[in-house]
């Protein structure tokens, strides 16, 4: 063997147990590395004058851990080096956006040096999602997924049957089908939105038409659409629904934007300058989720937008004090001169 593993045999401790912890102060060392291959079953037996059956419990401790991974024909090689971490999680986010790295961050911030955070991708792709569930089981203490799923729904359910439920916390949207009981940090995205627009009101009423832009290249939930459309029956406004605005795009003064996309947004700013219209004056603007620029853009943007780091800190401290609730995000109206 080329690597330097002292194995140290304490009495009372069963034999197995020795030789995965001297593999693990071997890694906090320095010894190997993320994606290094560990020495074959056989030649760690043979080297200390141990049974296969010692060396083969070992590595099965270690891959529980999720230390190391077996690859078909090659051995047993060392997936994650950070072997003091307490808590591991498998986070699955659908996309990346401005927004989804305000969660993590403020994740990762929260845990602290407490938990190991595996971030994967499922691009509302249920295929994709079955394999990065497939592939980590058994590996996690905690599976925290945005089930934002938009196609086979029953599906999707199997794929998360297979978490225990204990393990499971839904994130950014809740899944009422899934019948175990579970924890969630969670929009209401119709109540939300309906509620947001609500407190809008007396501004709202300055306009003549409201128009929702809903983009359908990047499917968002459609309890969105139907708070919109909700709150606009229930007050007897004219509206429409677009899925997405363009530079021919047609725009009236008392025309009343709520958008989601910034891309849209930024279109609608720049319509605004050419036919020289006026953000809270000639039409109303209000944007789905606060950032920044929204603050100064057009002397300020009026903003509709869930807690994106309250999200990530309440789903860690759920984890951190070991709770199981479902709890609302908080989602507020910022009132600027847009509308």
């Amino acid at each position: 063997m080329d690597k330097n593993i002292p194995v140290n045999f304490p009495a009372n401790v069963p034999k197995y147990i020795s030789v995965a912890d001297s593999i693990l102060a071997a890694i906090r060392d320095g010894e190997f590395r993320k994606g290094e291959q560990l020495p074959s079953i056989n030649e760690f037996s043979e080297a200390y004058l141990l049974s296969r059956d010692t060396v083969e419990k070992a590595y099965k401790e270690l891959r529980h851990q999720g230390i190391i991974e077996p690859v078909k024909g090659k051995g047993y090689f060392i997936s994650r080096v950070d072997v003091d971490a307490s808590l591991r999680i498998l986070l699955v986010f659908n996309k990346i956006s401005n927004y989804k790295k305000q969660i993590f961050n403020a994740f990762i911030q929260t845990l602290g040096f407490s938990a190991t955070v595996d971030l994967q991708i499922h691009h509302s792709n249920v295929e994709l999602f079955g394999t990065l569930i497939a592939s980590g089981l058994g590996k996690y203490d905690y599976y925290v997924i945005m089930p934002h799923f938009y196609e086979n729904q029953q599906e999707v359910l199997h794929i998360l049957n297979q978490i225990p439920a204990e393990k499971l916390i839904f994130l950014d949207k809740n899944l009422p089908d899934y019948k175990n009981k579970f924890a969630a940090v969670y929009q209401d995205f119709e109540k939300d939105i309906y509620d947001a627009l609500d407190e809008a009101l007396q501004s709202l009423k300055h306009y003549k038409h409201l128009v929702y832009v809903n983009p359908n290249m990047t499917p968002y939930p459609d309890e969105i659409r139907k708070g919109f459309w909700r709150f606009c029956k229930m007050n007897d406004f004219e509206f429409s629904i677009l899925d997405g605005i363009e530079t021919d795009t047609k725009i009236h003064p008392g025309d009343a934007f709520i958008v989601i996309e910034e891309n849209d947004l930024t279109t609608l700013v720049k319509i605004c300058k050419t036919k020289e219209l006026k953000p809270g004056k000639d039409i109303g603007i209000i944007s789905y989720n606060e950032t920044p620029l929204k603050e100064v853009l057009m002397d300020g943007i009026t903003v509709i937008s869930t807690d994106h780091e309250k999200m990530g800190e309440t789903v860690a401290k759920i984890i951190m004090e070991k709770r199981s609730e479902q709890i609302k995000n908080p989602f507020s109206l910022i009132r600027r001169k847009s509308l």
